[in-house]
């Protein structure tokens, strides 16, 4: 890449099991404010616009012009959307920047999960043919991959709840998430899962803001630098697949650079403390990584803004100094199908 691009701001909401009081765009505007706020731009500042919403979530189709209203509808903006998380968002945010199109990007991605039920909304993404006619859910599918690691041997219902209490003491420290200390692991939910096992459903919204080069280190002291950025995906057939293991992620990270040089930080988007198995196998993530000291998608999973969450907490500890190259990872689609993932580094001190 001849152009470096840089993760410079990043804003998100406190994560609730439900806002009825508030509509997207309420929901959407103080995380727009505060992101614009840590660098000291205007919306006429902005030169790039990048959304990512489900409209099978708002339940109207387009839904994502309303949030508009919250960017400003003057002066003109170049805007984009993507009907799928965030993160997906900011990847072609990223490759609008290389172009030299734009030197400054926003990205926002919002989510409200609690209206109706998420289990069945998710069906939606399956294969209309043959898998969604059978109405199986994301938590059955989910259930399903978690026996298959079970059979395998890579994990048993204890390491599982390990996983899902290690998340949430982790989110003692992130003041939005929507699940913090002690969870008890609750009964099944799905054998093998229990309720511990499983994200919690929630509503939210998250956003960064994106600059190249000198423009980057004017906004951020420490700006946290894209140096890889690749997403891949498994065939749509969960027949097809070994849901033990995500070779989509191995290759998208291998693309990305993950592999070139040890990470310190790594935050998953995994909703199911089994993905994380899959996810930390397929990034060859030793103990020696700290894999998602904000928590996670256990502590606070608002859907199409969860994997954008993702990276921005990522960019977030090297804009603080807490470590100095991260690796995160989002995802869309169910047992992992579709994986990005972004290497991100800071300035060296």
């Amino acid at each position: 890449m001849t152009r470096q691009i840089a993760v410079v701001a990043f804003a998100q909401s406190d994560h609730r099991r439900t806002t009825d009081e508030l509509s997207e765009v309420e929901m959407l505007m103080p995380v727009l404010h505060e992101v614009l706020a840590r660098t000291g731009l205007r919306t006429a500042d902005i030169g790039f616009t990048c959304s990512g919403s489900s409209d099978y979530l708002a339940g109207r189709a387009f839904s994502f012009t309303m949030t508009l209203d919250g960017v400003g509808a003057w002066p003109p903006i170049s805007e984009s959307h993507v009907e799928m998380d965030g993160a997906f968002a900011l990847y072609e945010a990223w490759s609008k920047l290389l172009t030299g199109d734009a030197d400054t990007a926003l990205v926002y991605a919002y989510g409200k999960s609690s209206p109706g039920s998420l289990r069945d909304v998710l069906t939606r993404q399956l294969d209309p043919y043959y898998l969604a006619p059978l109405w199986p859910d994301s938590v059955a599918l989910a259930a399903l991959q978690a026996q298959a690691l079970i059979d395998a041997g890579d994990t048993d219902e204890q390491a599982l709840a390990a996983i899902g209490a290690r998340s949430r003491a982790d989110a003692t420290a992130n003041p939005h998430a929507q699940l913090r200390g002690p969870v008890p692991q609750g009964d099944h939910l799905v054998r093998p899962l229990r309720t511990g096992d499983c994200p919690p459903i929630g509503d939210g919204a998250a956003a960064v803001i994106l600059a190249a080069g000198d423009r980057a280190r004017q906004l951020c002291p420490r700006p946290a630098w894209i140096r890889g950025l690749d997403h891949r995906v498994e065939p749509h057939s969960l027949g097809a697949r070994d849901l033990t293991d995500s070779p989509s992620t191995r290759l998208a990270a291998e693309r990305a650079g993950a592999f070139e040089r040890p990470v310190n930080t790594a935050e998953l988007h995994a909703p199911f403390s089994s993905q994380e198995v899959v996810l930390r196998k397929a990034l060859r993530l030793g103990e020696e990584v700290v894999v998602n000291p904000s928590g996670g998608a256990l502590a606070a999973n608002p859907v199409m803004a969860a994997g954008l969450i993702r990276i921005g907490e990522a960019a977030a500890r090297i804009h603080r100094g807490a470590c100095d190259r991260a690796l995160a990872h989002a995802t869309s689609g169910p047992c992992l199908q579709q994986n990005l993932v972004a290497v991100l580094e800071g300035d060296p001190r």
